[in-house]
C-alpha cells in the first residue's frame, strides 16, 4: 500500500517521496489509510492537496475524519480512530450476531464490542469470547463487562501509552464529554508514543 508506506517513512523521505507524485496519487494512497492514520498523514500536506482528499471521501468518512483532526495530535484524541462497533445493552446476542452479519465485517484489533446506551454514552464492553461462546438467547448487559475504565479524549499520549503498557490493553474506548464513546485506540496507535 502505498499510503501506509508514505505514513511509516522518515518526514523527510515522505517530502521527497511525494513531490514525485501526481495530486491523484497521492489522494489515492490517502484512501487506503484508516482514519487515525489518515490524520496523520494529511497534517503534513498543502491545504489543496487535503482539500482534494476530503471531497474525495464520503460524507461519514470525511465527518470522522474531521472529529480526529478537531483534537491535539498528542492527546487520545488525536490518536484515536473512531471506527468502533457498538451495541445496545438490552437486546440479545442474537441480535448482535445479526447486526455483524450485515455489517459484514469488524475494525482490525476488535476483541470487544462497545456497549453503549441509547445516547450513546460508553457502559462498557462485551468481550468477543464470551459473545461467541454464550448463549444467543442472553442479553448483552448480563455478559458485558463494566470494569474496562475508557480513556478521556484529553488524556496525553505518554499517560495513554502508559496505560497500554500497565494494562496490557489492545484496544481502549475513548470517551468524550458526558461520557459519550468517540472512538477507541489499539495498540498499534501507540506503538509510536511507547518507542
Amino acid at each position: 500500500d502505498q499510503g501506509e508506506v508514505l505514513l511509516h517513512v522518515p518526514d523527510e523521505v515522505r517530502e521527497s517521496l511525494m513531490q514525485d507524485m501526481a495530486v491523484e496519487d497521492i489522494v489515492a494512497a490517502a484512501e487506503e489509510l484508516e482514519i487515525d492514520d489518515l490524520a496523520d498523514f494529511v497534517e503534513d500536506l498543502p491545504e489543496t492537496v487535503t482539500q482534494q482528499i476530503l471531497r474525495s471521501m464520503d460524507t461519514r468518512d470525511r465527518a470522522r475524519l474531521q472529529q480526529v483532526l478537531s483534537y491535539e495530535a498528542d492527546t487520545a484524541g488525536g490518536l484515536m480512530n473512531t471506527a468502533t462497533v457498538t451495541v445496545r445493552p438490552d437486546v440479545t446476542l442474537e441480535v448482535v450476531q445479526r447486526y455483524l452479519r450485515l455489517r459484514g465485517e469488524i475494525p482490525d484489533n476488535t476483541d470487544a464490542l462497545y456497549v453503549v446506551d441509547r445516547y450513546g454514552r460508553y457502559l462498557g464492553v462485551l468481550p468477543l469470547d464470551k459473545f461467541v461462546t454464550s448463549d444467543p438467547t442472553q442479553l448483552v448487559t448480563d455478559l458485558m463487562v463494566r470494569e474496562r475504565d475508557p480513556l478521556s479524549v484529553s488524556m496525553s499520549d505518554r499517560e495513554v501509552a502508559k496505560r497500554f503498557e500497565n494494562l496490557d490493553l489492545i484496544p481502549a474506548a475513548v470517551v468524550g464529554e458526558g461520557g459519550m464513546l468517540v472512538g477507541r485506540i489499539t495498540i498499534d496507535d501507540v506503538v509510536d508514543v511507547i518507542r
